[in-house]
């Protein structure tokens, strides 16, 4: 072989067309390098920078040593299955069956993408209201569907139901919803659900709920998981996440809850994309769920971290727009700059230190609105440090 002959090195060259053509490298990763770069304090990636509670590390250590190290069952380990349908029936009264209704997934992305892959096919629509978590229209993408797009504006990010209603169509398959909404700390209400009921009531429509964030709504409001309206829930796949609840976001261990026939064909996809999900998290999160405290006093603790990260950005010229819930705090900067926001989130890491992510990257398309999302799931003098230089502003 020719030393000097190059091997082929795109997707045409090798012969066949990029699944995902217009992915690159995200803004998440742009930024964070940006702040390892600048020895910034970065604010722009949603995970903690703190420990998990040690006991439940014990208890997932406790699960090996007792030799909980083999394949559990494909849907997840029963205890942790009866473990999920316990909570969401005392928390929102929806009774789903553990063995038929429940599944255990690889965090909630593996789960937000089989859920698309087992009902969305060629030439269906998808309703997406953006800004949005980036995975939703790649999945969208990779079963074939078509995602159809529904704007919130800044600043009060309102749900317009009218333009979700309009959207519909013979060819739409489901509609996905967030709350809390990640980036804009936006919740849906209970009128809100009520709408939402309205508008697919007598259609086939389905739902997918991303509920990642259901133990941070603040100010003491619930969390309207859609699990709570029966008439949605029977419709809906409710997607939720471990790795956000109890600060393990390197755990990738999330579940979803859906009715009997929609988790049959969940299951169809979930065991040839994961099969399954590592037994010893399994074991120990079922052992730390009997203690429903960690996440029931979890509101309480993000709730001190938002009213401490918002007192101190108090004392610069950002405005900032309402967090209900997430751990995300959006601010409008245009009193400080007219900068595109991708291009005042790089000066802001820069110039000022501190690592933030523009919003418009929430968007499928450029959409500038003056706004940029801060992540506070922070220890204290991580966010003191933060608004210190912040302040300078």
């Amino acid at each position: 072989m020719n030393a000097t002959h190059e091997l082929p090195q795109t997707p045409a060259e090798l012969g066949f067309p990029s699944r995902l053509p217009n992915v690159g490298t995200t803004i998440f990763t742009v930024m964070s390098a940006l702040a390892v770069q600048k020895n910034a304090v970065n604010l722009g990636q949603g995970f903690p920078d703190f420990d998990c509670d040690p006991r439940i590390v014990d208890a997932v250590a406790q699960a090996m040593r007792d030799g909980h190290n083999q394949y559990p069952p494909m849907a997840g380990a029963a205890p942790l299955r009866q473990a999920i349908a316990a909570k969401i029936d005392t928390l929102y009264g929806r009774e789903y069956d553990a063995d038929r209704e429940i599944t255990v997934t690889a965090g909630a992305t593996q789960a937000l993408l089989t859920a698309i892959l087992c009902c969305v096919h060629p030439g269906d629509e998808v309703i997406v209201i953006e800004p949005m978590y980036d995975s939703y229209v790649p999945s969208i993408e990779l079963a074939g569907g078509t995602p159809v797009f529904v704007s919130l504006e800044a600043p009060d990010y309102a749900l317009p139901f009218d333009k979700i209603a309009a959207a519909i169509t013979p060819k739409t398959r489901l509609i996905m919803i967030n709350t809390p909404h990640n980036p804009t700390g936006r919740v849906w209400r209970e009128a809100d659900m009520r709408k939402l009921e309205e508008i697919v009531r007598g259609t086939n429509v389905l739902i997918l709920s991303d509920e990642v964030y259901e133990h941070m709504v603040y100010d003491g409001a619930p969390h309207e998981s859609v699990s709570r309206y029966p008439e949605l829930a029977k419709r809906s796949f409710v997607v939720s996440s471990f790795g956000k609840t109890f600060h393990v976001t390197g755990w990738k261990v999330g579940y979803l809850a859906a009715p009997t026939a929609l988790t049959a064909e969940f299951r169809k996809v979930h065991q040839f994309n994961v099969f399954t999900v590592n037994t010893p998290m399994q074991i120990g999160l079922a052992h730390y769920l009997q203690d429903p405290a960690p996440y029931m006093n979890l509101p309480a603790f993000y709730q001190k971290k938002r009213d401490f990260f918002r007192a101190g950005l108090a004392n610069s010229r950002f405005k900032m727009l309402p967090c209900d819930g997430t751990y995300f705090q959006t601010v409008d900067y245009s009193a400080i700059s007219d900068l595109p926001e991708a291009e005042f989130a790089q000066w802001l890491t820069s110039e000022i230190g501190v690592a933030a992510i523009p919003v418009s990257a929430f968007y499928h398309e450029s959409h500038e609105s003056g706004v940029v999302r801060f992540c506070f799931a922070k220890k204290e003098e991580t966010l003191q440090l933060a608004l210190d230089r912040l302040a300078k502003l």
